[in-house]
């Protein structure tokens, strides 16, 4: 029986004088993933269809150049903090602290120079029926200006089946705040069109409506009745071209679902993600509390993919795995607070049941 494989070869150099390196995971299925050291980033993501064509359902940039100075965050892993801290500014234990603001007065997906930014130290591993990279980050006292040292193992695995697993463990010397995601956009139909016709489910029943900025408002509200009641599934256009304002403040979805009341301790099923015609399908599962839905809105074709397809508006949905934003400023919400002796731990998995064949058209 063939086993995993795994292999490397360099990216560039970053302006540093860091050299990144791509690794290449792949399973007997016929699935293969591809990450980048720099900023922890799936770089491809290679899916049989009912057919057994394989092709890379993530969007991807052709250079290190491009991903360093213009992605939308494509495909990296996301830290300290997944999603926006209102004003850089939240308090932990009686004391203020205050971060970078990156996004419209507020700090996003861990400031200007993120865990996205960084080249992380990878150790490669096979076992048993699975491909592994291990990426490692150490993150100093005072880092984009969050409290606590910081040791981040960040796991990639690939197993015999075809899931990608992505399985985060963090450490701290002092309390701080963690919330660790990866900012993979997924077009599965992979030609180069819009996700619109895509079917999603949700396995949650409430939301957070957000201000202008992309700041919650307030009280976890529930979905029926909205254009965010995605408990069965239903083509994204329907919600993502809804006449309603907080669709057209942020120009489709860009909106965190409440899953759960806390951090799990086992993955459980977060969203279903499929082409029209059934020949691709994806579940998320998930130990986070909070899933936020991206829709590409800020996509305008400036930029294009390494088959040189313009990556347009709704060209990708991103399905985030993190805490709720703002949570650090919201004790309503699940707490994000990582304590010394104590380990923070989240695994995504993004499975693909693979039809026998494909539905008629």
């Amino acid at each position: 029986m063939p086993r995993p494989t795994v292999r490397t070869r360099p990216f560039g150099t970053i302006p540093t004088g860091e050299e990144v390196a791509l690794w290449r995971l792949e399973s007997p299925s016929g699935a293969y993933a591809e990450i980048l050291t720099y900023g922890g980033i799936l770089h491809a993501l290679g899916v049989p269809d009912a057919t057994g064509r394989t092709e890379n359902v993530v969007l991807s940039l052709p250079s290190l150049d491009q991903y360093a100075e213009k992605s939308p965050y494509l495909g990296a892993l996301i830290g300290r903090y997944a999603n926006r801290i209102a004003h850089g500014r939240f308090t932990l234990d009686g004391a203020p602290h205050v971060v970078p603001v990156n996004d419209r007065g507020h700090a996003l997906h861990g400031g200007p120079a993120g865990f996205d930014t960084r080249v992380w130290e990878a150790t490669p591993r096979t076992d048993g029926d699975t491909a592994e990279l291990r990426l490692h980050l150490h993150s100093p006292h005072g880092d984009m200006g969050f409290p606590g040292t910081l040791d981040v193992t960040a796991t990639y695995l690939l197993d015999a089946h075809g899931t990608l697993a992505l399985d985060c463990v963090a450490t701290t010397d002092r309390p701080t705040i963690l919330s660790l995601s990866n900012h993979a956009y997924f077009n599965l139909a992979a030609d180069g069109g819009d996700i619109l016709d895509h079917t999603l489910q949700i396995y949650g029943a409430a939301y957070l409506p957000v201000d202008r900025t992309g700041i919650p408002l307030g009280p976890i509200t529930n979905v029926t009745g909205t254009p965010f009641d995605l408990t069965t599934p239903r083509p994204l256009r329907t919600g993502v071209l809804a006449d309603d304002d907080q669709i057209r403040g942020a120009q489709g979805y860009d909106h965190c679902w409440v899953l759960t009341s806390r951090e799990s301790v086992t993955p459980h099923r977060a969203a279903r993600l499929a082409t029209p015609d059934g020949a691709r399908t994806m579940e998320v599962w998930t130990t986070a509390p909070g899933l936020q839905v991206y829709t590409a809105n800020q996509l305008d074709g400036t930029l294009t993919d390494t088959a040189g397809h313009p990556l347009r508006r709704h060209g990708a949905v991103c399905l985030e795995t993190q805490h709720l934003p703002d949570a650090p400023n919201r004790p309503a919400y699940p707490s994000p607070v990582l304590r010394p002796g104590t380990t923070g731990h989240r695994r995504t998995e993004f499975r693909f049941p693979r039809p026998t064949t494909p539905h008629a058209d």
